[in-house]
């Protein structure tokens, strides 16, 4: 199932997109939950229910027009869960960039990079990133696999880690250099305001299969600049959450991206920074591809 959060006539609503169209909850039930993380909430019972109800739904789905697609979560009730240096091939490229404050020598990270990104920063599909709030020019992009934290709970181990997942997204992991350089951590560069594209839909988990086979690249005004499989992880998923969930209690609707693979600007000499008028897209096998532009 592939649920979005799109708006129509002012009113942010959850919908399903099929081959046919885009299907709003509402048209389905009257008591269905009105957002996401509500959605999110009620786990795999109330997904079952929606199953049951698109099959016999008889009406007409919508089209695009006039519809405002937003991210599927517009608005996370927590900071973005991240992780850093998680492919071996970026991790070199970032120990090598020069802008790699967290290494101390050590280009493979022996346990997982946590940081977050600030709710605040989350941007749709089709929508800009404002180059102008990076006054160095040092933007870059990180095409990220999103994980959708469905059941919460602390302790979690890795055996059970992927019975919490509820689904998948993209995130483009937005990064000023220079400032996440400057102030030796990470957060600062990647949570301005527009620097976390999400979207465009959430897939549910049972829709995708093993999520080690999805394929995920990034492409810059067509150029093909990241080319990568989720099997090449450094800490998989269900390592990601067995270490988050350790000590902070994971909450349905909960995201956490996964990390980005070689590929990124300042892995380039010289540096391939984002411009003004740039396109980029970051496209994961059976998740979709989410694309925005440098304004």
């Amino acid at each position: 199932m592939k649920l979005v959060t799109f708006t129509r006539n002012g009113i942010d609503e959850v919908g399903v997109k099929t081959d046919g169209g885009l299907v709003p909850l509402s048209e389905l039930a009257s008591d269905l939950p009105k957002d996401m993380i509500a959605l999110i909430s009620e786990g795999e019972e109330l997904k079952n229910r929606i199953d049951v109800l698109l099959t016999a739904y008889a009406g007409q789905p919508l089209n695009d027009e006039g519809l405002e697609l937003r991210a599927p979560i517009p608005t996370p009730a927590r900071n973005i869960f991240c992780v850093g240096k998680n492919y071996h091939d970026h991790a070199e490229e970032f120990e090598k960039s020069g802008f790699d404050s967290s290494s101390s020598g050590q280009a493979v990270p022996s346990v997982p990079i946590i940081f977050t990104k600030a709710p605040s920063s989350v941007i749709a599909h089709g929508e800009s990133v404002d180059s102008s709030l990076d006054p160095s020019g040092t933007l870059d992009y990180e095409g990220e696999l999103a994980v959708v934290i469905g059941k919460g709970g602390r302790g979690i181990t890795k055996d059970a880690a992927m019975a919490h997942v509820y689904g998948y997204t993209i995130i483009n992991d937005v990064t000023a250099r220079e400032t996440q350089n400057k102030h030796k951590q990470w957060f600062l560069g990647k949570s301005a305001d527009t620097f976390c594209p999400m979207g465009p839909a959430i897939v549910t988990a049972d829709e995708i299969g093993d999520v080690r086979e999805l394929r995920l690249t990034t492409k810059v005004n067509g150029e093909l600049r990241q080319n990568a499989v989720v099997s090449d992880l450094i800490f998989d998923i269900p390592t990601i959450i067995e270490t988050i969930s350790s000590s902070i209690t994971l909450q349905p609707g909960d995201l956490i991206a996964t990390g980005t693979p070689v590929g990124v600007a300042i892995g380039f000499n010289p540096p391939k920074y984002l411009q003004p008028g740039d396109e980029v897209e970051v496209e994961i096998t059976k998740v979709g591809s989410l694309r925005n532009r440098i304004s």
